[in-house]
Formats: C-alpha cells, structure tokens, sequence
C-alpha cells in the first residue's frame, strides 16, 4: 500500500516539475522565473524525500537538507541582484 502511495505521489510530483520548468523557460518576467527556480527546489526535495522512503535509508535525507540550503541562498542571492544589480556591497 505505501509503495503504491509513494508511486503515485512519485508521479504527480514529475508533473509538477514539467509545470515548474514550462513555467521556467516561459515565464513573462524574472521574477517569475525565480519563483518557478525555487519551487523546482522544492519538488526535487519531495522526489528525494520519496526516493528515501522508498529505499528506507536516511542519506537521502541529508541529501535534501543540503539541497534546501543551497536552494534558500540561491533563491535570496538571485532576488538581491534583480533588486539592486549588485551581490556584494
């Protein structure tokens, strides 16, 4: 039963990041762009998160604790330059 539910929520999680990229690649403005960025971020996270249920090991949990790191500077630091222009001050 959990291998069918993580099947499937496998699955709707894959749309979702075909959406997400559409929406990257067709986005109106950046900031578009940088939203669907980050939300990407997010779904890749639940597809490890999935993986790392469905194999029952724990290192795929670091794996998307890093990735949710990276993503939140990456997001903040790509926010930051279309504001100002600038990174460093």
């Amino acid at each position: 039963m959990l291998s069918t539910a993580i099947l499937i929520v496998s699955v709707l999680v894959c749309v979702s990041l075909a959406l997400n990229l559409w929406r990257l690649l067709k986005g109106p403005s950046r900031p578009d762009r940088i939203l669907a960025l980050d939300t990407m971020y997010i779904n890749s996270i639940a597809l490890i998160i999935l993986f790392g249920i469905s194999s029952s090991t724990s290192l795929y949990f670091e794996a998307a604790l890093l990735i949710a790191m990276l993503g939140f500077v990456s997001t903040a630091a790509m926010c930051k330059y279309i504001l100002r222009g600038d990174l460093i001050e």
